[in-house]
């Protein structure tokens, strides 16, 4: 599983882009509020966790150190918080992508962070780098996992079905990038938002699904 180092800066950068109507970000203003006081990472991903609740209640609850989601259209399965080896793997619900039935949460483990996407209609789990974009034709995912560090540094797209999440494409660039974030212009493209490493300023790229240059699993 490819990770990124976990901190608010980077969990709030993942919020602050543009998300489809189908989506249940929170807005800037609740980032600000719920993650601005200096929390880590966990305990940002509780505090939004915690607003998200009461958005989803029928999404689902916390018991504890359990996540309980539930399934579609009946059942549940659960998220278990659990130290080991010196360090804590925690889960928080993030998301809900409606259009597709699928709850993505949000991982700690130790130092890193990552997510998991969970298909309510199957309770197929899915591991992904980075908060996953979903496509106007519902279609596809894009993940964008750029850091200074221990990152895959690559754009990914992820073919949704309902068997299971599947990694079809990915990109990386010929220079080193800090940052980037990527969304869909439409079903067939994808805008990138990019910083060089070393570079103040950003800039901005498109990539189209039928480009020849993506590496193809």
């Amino acid at each position: 599983m490819r990770v990124r180092p976990a901190g608010i800066a980077a969990l709030a950068v993942a919020l602050f882009i543009c998300r489809p109507a189908f989506a249940l970000p929170l807005s800037l203003d609740e980032i600000a509020s719920v993650c601005g006081s200096g929390a880590g990472p966990e305990n940002c991903g509780r505090r939004i966790e915690a607003v998200q609740l009461k958005r989803l209640p029928d999404i689902a609850k916390r018991d504890g150190a359990t996540l309980v989601v539930s399934l579609f259209p009946a059942g549940s399965t659960s998220f278990v918080d659990a130290e080991a080896q010196g360090h804590e793997r925690t889960y928080s619900l993030y998301d809900y992508l409606s259009e597709i039935n699928a709850v993505v949460l949000y991982v700690t483990d130790g130092t890193d962070a990552s997510f998991v996407l969970l298909q309510r209609a199957t309770g197929r789990r899915t591991e992904l780098p980075a908060d996953p974009r979903l496509s106007p034709d519902r279609q596809n995912l894009v993940t964008s996992d750029f850091c200074t560090s221990r990152c895959s540094s690559e754009i990914a797209i992820w073919h949704v079905t309902r068997d299971g999440v599947y990694r079809t494409h990915s990109w990386r660039p010929s220079a080193t990038w800090s940052d980037a974030m990527a969304t869909w212009k439409d079903a067939g493209t994808v805008t990138i938002e990019y910083t060089v490493a070393g570079q103040a300023t950003s800039a901005v790229l498109e990539r189209r699904l039928a480009d020849s240059d993506w590496a193809r699993h």
